[in-house]
């Protein structure tokens, strides 16, 4: 399939984007040129008007205004770079906020395992992936590590679509060739089985994306219990001899550990088995580590893997608090991940804000005598963006292509709009509509219930005399899907909300 051809693009107005961890650079009367290839061509910053911006910058490129198609920013609107979700089941999302009173593993028994079987049906599977592949780019979600299902079809399938809706994706066929431990309805089986199936599944999307250039396959041992030794190990063979990338899930649940250390009593810790089985390399994504120990953070760190902090799982599935703080002291890479549908959620905007008030819960959890440290334990506005982003790029090797606006990077992005609040209490294109009030009327009649009629900007109010860092808190605590009004992956225009 063939995407479609694109013009140069010029996007004006403000951008804000993750400079480092702790600080959002935020630059006004700027412009980034948009090349057809989806690359950012050229970035002037903080020019006099947008008038000179776009002046300069065609200028600069030799670009006529009448090749190009234009955005521009409205009042208390912004560009941001797309959002990287580090762990994502596409199976799972019908069950998203299914989850009740069960914790991880009776949750993939009861919930999981049925779900995710069930999409051997490609119907099935169409309806699915189709709707989580636009849910979480309609969320401003331009990259997703996707774990899959066992069944080769199914997830060529999911390959197939994030190629045509325009998702940047890493597609994972989950490997499960343990007897015992995985249901009979629902495993490899064999580990010769194991292997040859995830083999299908890289030739397709080296058939349809012979550069990875938008989709590429990564290597998805479902987590340790689910493995034999002997599958483990094959996937790391196939893992040096390919460089993909590999993803599984790390120390989520106290039971979990419990199994792992039965399964594996020869290892010191759920971190040694898989480095034990050379898994634990640079390329590796591990989700969730909850429970890591002092020795686990330092191994992990050594080997240069990463980690996907999913908060919301983590407290949906009683799972504990992740420690991102002391990750980041380790020396350790960290994205965001919403783990549908262990979490609720599919919006990486409401990850970032989970990971927030989790740090909080972390440094009430403090008991030692140094008040400063309680507070250094509480993530930032700031410091949860960095994770949305430029952190998640870190963790999928993508550094150098996006997570940020600098000439060279893949124009993925998200135009993001807040409500702003006119002088008479509305928003633009509200108007009172009780007791006949027309939209001339300013107060409604004592004891009217206005109902407010136009344009829905979601739950964030700007006023208009906040600065920019606040406006930027507000969007993380309040906002939603309807704040983003479109986005882009690759220059290509890949959503946009009516």
């Amino acid at each position: 399939m063939h995407l479609d051809k694109r013009r140069n693009q010029l996007l004006l107005g403000t951008f804000v984007h993750s400079k480092s961890q702790k600080e959002l650079e935020i630059f006004h009367n700027a412009a980034v040129a948009v090349d057809a290839n989806g690359k950012i061509a050229a970035v002037q910053r903080d020019c006099a008007s947008l008038d000179v911006a776009k002046t300069q910058t065609l200028a600069t490129l030799g670009w006529h205004v009448d090749d190009i198609d234009i955005y521009t920013t409205k009042e208390s609107q912004f560009f941001f770079p797309g959002f990287i979700d580090t762990h994502i089941h596409a199976p799972q999302y019908p069950n998203a906020g299914i989850f009740g009173k069960t914790t991880l593993l009776d949750w993939l028994e009861k919930h999981t395992f049925p779900m995710e079987a069930s999409l051997k049906d490609l119907a099935k599977a169409h309806k699915v992936y189709t709707a989580v592949v636009r849910r979480t780019l309609s969320h401003g979600t331009t990259t997703a590590a996707y774990y899959a299902t066992i069944d080769v079809a199914a997830t060529n399938l999911l390959t197939d679509l994030c190629r045509a809706i325009g998702q940047r994706a890493f597609i994972g066929r989950v490997c499960m060739d343990r007897p015992g431990i995985n249901p009979d309805y629902y495993r490899d089986a064999s580990t010769a089985a194991a292997l040859g199936a995830t083999q299908q599944t890289i030739d397709h999307i080296r058939a349809v994306d012979p550069k990875f250039d938008l989709v590429a396959p990564i290597l998805t041992p479902r987590f340790a219990p689910s493995c034999t030794s002997e599958g483990m190990k094959a996937l790391s063979r196939l893992q040096a001899e390919g460089g993909y990338l590999a993803q599984t899930h790390i120390s989520e649940n106290t039971n979990e550990i419990k199994l792992v250390r039965e399964l594996f009593p020869e290892a010191r810790s759920y971190a040694q088995v898989y480095d034990d089985h050379g898994l634990l390399t640079p390329r590796m994504v591990l989700a969730h580590a909850v429970h890591l120990t002092e020795e686990e953070g330092s191994l992990i760190a050594t080997r240069g893997s990463k980690i996907s902090h999913c908060p919301c799982s983590n407290s949906s599935l009683t799972s504990g608090a992740a420690r991102v703080r002391w990750m980041w002291r380790k020396g350790i890479e960290v994205g965001l991940g919403t783990d549908v549908s262990g979490g609720y959620s599919p919006s990486i905007l409401e990850a970032a804000r989970q990971a927030a008030l989790v740090s909080r819960h972390v440094a009430a959890a403090y008991t030692g005598d140094d008040e400063n440290e309680r507070e250094r334990l509480k993530l930032t506005v700031e410091e949860v963006l960095h994770l949305a982003t430029r952190g998640g790029a870190l963790c999928l090797g993508l550094e150098d292509r996006v997570g940020g606006f600098e000439v060279g990077k893949d124009w993925d992005a998200q135009l993001v709009g807040l409500g702003r609040v006119a002088d008479s209490g509305l928003r633009d294109g509200e108007e009172y509509t009780a007791n006949g009030h027309g939209s001339g009327a300013a107060v409604p009649a004592a004891g009217a219930v206005p109902a407010l009629n136009g344009s829905d900007e979601g739950n964030v109010d700007i006023f208009g005399w906040e600065s920019w860092d606040e406006i930027i808190a507000k969007w993380l605590y309040n906002g939603d899907d309807r704040n983003t009004k479109k986005v882009w992956v690759k220059g290509r225009l890949v959503h946009a909300r009516r």
